[in-house]
């Protein structure tokens, strides 16, 4: 067994559409209307064939409630590996992304927080034993 989708749910599917593919780089695999929102999924360019992201619309009552006690906790709704967490640290606050969490020591891996500016914060992490590309 394999994940195959996993999901963010998200404000804005435009916003967020531009958001990970423009800003984090990963490429639409998935695009197909359904009503006023759409199936669309993201995949990282490293791994095409691999774990696509839904995009998921932030309709359902019980999603607003949720992502704001994350945020407020500043506990992030998904993680990403990265392999120079501070070249991609650099690579993103250059495109105006805000960090939350500065990059730091955690055991076996570095990490740091931003926010997606789609009402979640996303954790970056390099493991420590990896040599930095």
């Amino acid at each position: 067994m394999k994940i195959y989708i996993t999901s963010v749910f998200v404000d804005d599917q435009d916003k967020a559409e531009k958001f990970y593919t423009d800003v984090l780089g990963f490429k639409v695999k998935n695009n197909v209307p359904l009503g006023e929102s759409r199936w669309l999924t993201v995949v990282s360019d490293e791994d095409p064939e691999g774990t696509e992201l839904l995009l998921e619309p932030s309709t359902h009552p019980a999603v607003k409630p949720y992502k704001d006690a994350l945020v407020s906790d500043g506990i992030p709704a998904h993680s990403f590996q990265v392999k120079n967490l501070d070249a991609e640290r650099k690579r993103l606050v250059e495109q105006d992304v805000e960090f939350v969490l500065e990059p730091m020591d955690a055991g076996p891996v570095r990490m740091a927080v931003f926010d997606d500016t789609c009402g979640n914060l996303i954790q970056l992490i390099e493991m420590k034993d990896a040599a930095p590309a």
